[in-house]
């Protein structure tokens, strides 16, 4: 079982704190429902995703080219399997700032103009097929796959904390690691922010090549990419980079211009300098909805069937896992596309609620769940509801009671 599916309920829980300590220091303008409902969907995406993505390379490699062996009964060695992964994190990291074809995949962490720790599970689903590559010389040193699970999964979760403005300047701390000041540079849009501060765990590999940046005094940070995504779509946030080198390459003469527009920073194939960054240019995506209450309700639902999901897809054949997948990846986009006001989105919408309960309808057996007749009955009350809401939100907005 992916031992993220533990940490969710961590993740909502602390999420939760956040949004209360806002209120009581009234500033909830630091958060926006949409959009932290958005890096919930694009974050348990990915971990659906990564279900199908295992470190079966990896593996392959440690067990016929390894170097030496680390015994996993050695705290030193786990500190320095944790370090090694920590220094590997960087570079990928790194790369995911200065090649376009892997900032394509990170770019999704940055897509959120708000900072806080909902923009932590503001994940890319294909960065795990982008990046594997560079971790490979754990491999080749040695560190047993358990060990570089493991290690991994704890730099993955040290990093949620650090997306949040409640905590200011740490002192010392923010010297040597990782921490709420300096990576709130990472995120942000301003000159001086602009690819710095990579680490994960330790800045003080940033500190050692040259990528340093501290939060500065009294300038406001703006947070997001220059070219706003402006989009609840979790497929479209997940692949419009592509889509935009794929047409950038395609408009560019000769075979090297266009590796050029694949292999270069974002930008930089060009030689041209980065714009300055103008923060009264800057405007937030906030388009008007009155469905955030209902999406708000779906999402909930749905945390239930992706923690199923999760849990138990790898178990299925892979086409009924694979469907399973792709069935919750649709329902997100669905929610999302109804969020920013799509206009056929409420009727995607409606065929999803009475196709999902339709299916719990008629059949015992959900992915692998023998479900019990008052969960299928729940399930089905719920999509008839679900539905009833809809159609009724469709006539008021025809007669233009609701926007």
């Amino acid at each position: 079982m992916n031992p993220l599916v533990f940490a969710l309920p961590i993740f909502f829980i602390a999420i939760a704190f956040e949004v209360w300590l806002l209120h009581r220091k009234k500033k909830l303008a630091l958060y926006d429902l949409a959009d932290a409902l958005t890096s919930a969907h694009m974050g348990i995406f990915m971990l659906i995703f990564s279900v199908f993505i295992n470190v079966a390379v990896y593996t392959v490699v440690y067990d016929n080219f390894r170097l030496a062996e680390w015994p996993m009964d050695s705290i030193v060695l786990w500190v320095l399997a944790l370090l090694f992964y920590d220094f590997c994190y960087y570079w990928v990291h790194r790369l995911g700032h200065e090649v376009s074809f892997v900032w394509a995949s990170h770019i999704v962490h940055h897509s959120s103009e708000y900072y806080n720790l909902s923009t932590a599970m503001r994940q890319t689903a294909s960065g795990k097929a982008v990046v594997w590559i560079f971790y490979l010389p754990m491999a080749l040193m040695g560190v047993p796959p358990k060990m570089f699970v493991i290690v991994g999964l704890i730099d993955l979760l040290y990093q949620f904390w650090v997306h949040t403005e409640l905590v200011g300047r740490m002192g010392w701390f923010d010297r040597v690691f990782v921490s709420p000041s300096n990576h709130r540079v990472h995120h942000g849009q301003n000159d001086y922010c602009i690819d710095k501060n990579y680490g994960g765990l330790l800045v003080i590999w940033d500190r050692m090549f040259g990528t340093f940046a501290e939060e500065r005094v009294g300038e406001k940070i703006t947070y997001g990419v220059r070219k706003p995504l402006q989009s609840y779509n979790i497929l479209w946030g997940n692949l419009h980079y592509y889509v935009d080198l794929w047409k950038l390459a395609g408009q560019t003469k000769g075979w090297r211009a266009k590796l050029g527009v694949w292999m270069a920073p974002p930008g930089g194939w060009t030689d041209q300098p980065i714009e300055h960054f103008d923060e009264k240019n800057f405007t937030r995506f906030a388009p008007s909805s009155t469905l955030r209450g209902y999406a708000a309700a779906q999402s909930a639902v749905l945390l239930i069937f992706a923690v199923h999901c999760i849990a138990g897809a790898g178990n299925l054949p892979l086409a009924q896992g694979l469907g399973y997948g792709v069935l919750l990846g649709l329902s997100y986009m669905s929610i999302g596309l109804m969020l920013q006001g799509t206009s056929w989105a409420r009727s995607l919408e409606l065929v999803r609620v009475l196709g999902m309960g339709a299916g719990l309808a008629a059949s015992a057996n959900w992915f692998g769940f023998d479900m019990p007749m008052a969960a299928r009955a729940a399930g089905v009350l719920w999509a008839l509801t679900s539905a009833f809401f809809l159609m009724r939100q469709g006539k008021q907005t025809s007669m233009g009671v609701a926007a």
